[in-house]
């Protein structure tokens, strides 16, 4: 017997292991160490759901990437949690993939990729102001008729956009060097200067890059009440429905019709503040309610009534909800959709999988927030 025990440790195969993937019993494996994460999901900063997500799975490549500048703190709470390791021979497949992956993320590392320049997260937060001061001065300057609203609206929807993709860097912590400023600032973002929950936004993110595309696992695609996509998600809705709930053959014409527009002015309102009400997020909620209260203050003297107001606001988040939605659903809606392996994938034939880039101009990078890079990003 080793000194730390680890040999005594009883062994277990993926068949027994996966046995464990329900809420009343989760396991998971990281490093070829098997850990029950049963009473600790309740605990885990990141959400019990992401740790669901890999229940009866190998964590190892996931853990790693989202503790990257803090694995090692982080580890010192998996040990009371070990309760057993991986029979011999029993490691996962395209562990040559994993090995080559992690080789290039280092060089990436010593080549400097990942540091951050401060000066370009400047000139986007300064951009990002100026279009909502432009989009103010607009109305108050040259008064409100149909031009100025219309400019007025496309300047506060761009500077949301762009605000959206600002704040994305944020909460992926790639700002400042510091884990403690980053989350402080993507607060700042997210909740006062756009309204929404900066939790529920992690919540929902860490969740897709975990398991891109993954039927029943990344909310991104979890849209069958309306649209199908992928070749697996029509005809596991075939098999559930004899009667389509939807008229999904005719999908493609009425996707813009309802698919952007209920996203971000419906459905994101609403589960943003459902959210941090449900999680008791009060601190959230106060500068939720501080970004509404600003937009009705500057607002309301100039178009004046509430249900101006409330127009104005609606048909911005319309815009920015089609820009969102084209963005976003370019990198993952033409790849593969399907359901999850039994042991999981291996993360970078995971990510490759489910996206793609989009070519490289200066108006795609602007226009993406960078994000035409998806395979670089996830």
């Amino acid at each position: 017997m080793s000194s730390n025990g680890v040999s005594s440790l009883p062994a277990y195969s993926w068949e027994e292991i996966a046995e464990h993937k329900e809420k009343s019993s989760r396991w998971l494996v990281i490093d070829d160490y098997v850990y029950d994460v049963t009473s600790w999901s309740k605990k885990h900063p990141g959400g019990s759901i992401l740790l669901g997500h890999f229940a009866g799975q190998d964590a190892t490549e996931a853990f790693a990437a989202f503790h990257r500048n803090s694995i090692d703190y982080v580890r010192k709470f998996l040990k009371p949690l070990r309760i057993g390791r991986l029979e011999k021979g029993q490691s996962l497949p395209h562990t040559d993939v994993k090995e080559d992956f992690e080789k290039l993320r280092q060089t990436a590392e010593k080549m400097g990729l990942f540091n951050s320049s401060y000066v370009f997260f400047a000139l986007v937060l300064l951009q990002i102001f100026a279009l909502e001061v432009g989009s103010y001065l607009v109305l108050s300057y040259y008064g409100v008729n149909w031009l100025t609203w219309i400019v007025s609206v496309f300047l506060a929807a761009t500077a949301q956009t762009q605000l959206g993709w600002h704040q994305h860097d944020a909460g992926h912590l790639s700002v400042f060097r510091n884990n403690k400023l980053n989350r402080i600032y993507h607060i700042f973002l997210i909740c006062f200067l756009k309204g929404t929950s900066g939790h529920w936004w992690n919540h929902m993110h860490y969740q897709h890059h975990s398991k891109p595309n993954v039927i029943g696992k990344d909310p991104d695609v979890r849209m069958d009440k309306l649209f199908l996509v992928g070749n697996v998600m029509p005809v596991e809705k075939a098999k559930e429905e004899s009667k389509p709930s939807m008229p999904y053959q005719k999908q493609h014409n009425y996707f813009f019709l309802i698919g952007p527009p209920l996203l971000f002015p419906v459905y994101f309102q609403f589960m943003t503040f459902r959210h941090a009400y449900t999680r008791r997020l009060y601190l959230e909620g106060f500068l939720m309610i501080l970004y509404y209260a600003r937009v009705f203050v500057l607002l309301y003297p100039l178009l004046g009534s509430v249900g101006a107001v409330l127009v104005y606001y609606e048909v911005m988040r319309v815009i920015e909800s089609h820009w969102f939605t084209w963005v976003t659903q370019s990198n993952h809606i033409p790849m593969t959709i399907e359901k999850d392996e039994p042991t999981g994938r291996a993360w970078l034939l995971a990510q490759l999988k489910a996206t793609c880039n989009i070519e490289k101009s200066f108006f795609n990078d602007w226009f993406t927030g960078h994000l035409n890079f998806q395979v670089e990003h996830q």
